[in-house]
């Protein structure tokens, strides 16, 4: 997802988010407050570049190239906070506003998914008691999923994966439910991919949640190897990362001059 402001504020209707709402306003385990929180959409951000997430979100520098522009332009499509549909029983509902305090991380899912829980007992893992969560007027029992929507193709590393992921385990710290599953679709495909929450893609989440908080708290902006996704980066510019490997400390620098006089 392209940088862009993620609202801490749920829309005024729309049954699932009024089910959102409540949960916000809900006790929930707290390890951080809501000024606490860092986006989420920074994950991939933090997955693809950690200098590029500090310059982002730790010295607020910004600028847009044609792939971020794509992308921007790419969710905009998708963006209307106060639509909900019903297609074959599925409730969807677009830009849904998320947190969690135990993460520490809020954003806005592109879309989420409430399919119908099926009326025979559900797998281990499958929904919130095997029956699945309520929503506000509506009969029966629903299983929420992420929908994310991407500009180009699935990539190599699980930058993707993980802020679906991250985005899921909000869904669940907010519904008191478990989803076993999320869903992205690349615009360049169009194809839509289905992807498992394991274990692992989870502790990924927390893991890079935790260092996040651990630059942000420290101000810190660390310095990265050069590496060929330096030349997509709208940044390049301004992290000029040819250049670093040049940087010497100021007292050396000082040395240098006097011997130099």
């Amino acid at each position: 997802m392209s940088l862009r402001a993620e609202r801490s504020s749920l829309p005024n209707k729309g049954d699932c988010f009024d089910l959102l709402r409540k949960s916000r306003n809900d006790s929930m385990k707290s390890d951080y407050t809501p000024e606490d929180l860092l986006p989420l959409s920074g994950i991939q951000h933090f997955l693809f570049c950690r200098r590029q997430w500090a310059l982002i979100h730790v010295e607020m520098q910004w600028k847009e190239n044609a792939l971020t522009a794509e992308g921007r332009i790419l969710h905009q499509r998708v963006d209307d906070p106060f639509f909900t549909e019903t297609r074959n029983g599925v409730v969807t509902a677009r830009s849904v506003p998320v947190a969690s305090y135990r993460l520490g991380l809020s954003g806005v899912c592109d879309v989420v998914e409430f399919t119908p829980s099926p009326p025979s007992p559900l797998p281990a893992g499958e929904g919130c008691r095997g029956e699945g969560i309520r929503l506000p007027n509506r009969e029966g029992f629903y299983l929420p999923a992420p929908v994310e929507y991407k500009r180009g193709k699935p990539k190599r590393e699980p930058v993707d994966e993980a802020q679906l992921c991250a985005q899921a385990m909000c869904l669940e710290e907010m519904l008191s439910t478990q989803i076993p599953r999320g869903y992205l679709y690349y615009a360049q495909t169009r194809h839509r991919e289905e992807v498992e929450l394991t274990p692992a893609l989870r502790q990924l989440v927390r893991e890079m949640s935790a260092e996040m908080h651990n630059y942000f708290s420290r101000g810190y902006t660390p310095k990265v190897k050069p590496h060929k996704g330096c030349r997509s980066c709208s940044l390049a510019e301004i992290c000029l990362p040819t250049l670093q490997e040049n940087v010497i400390a100021a007292s050396k620098y000082i040395q240098r001059q006097l011997e130099n006089a």
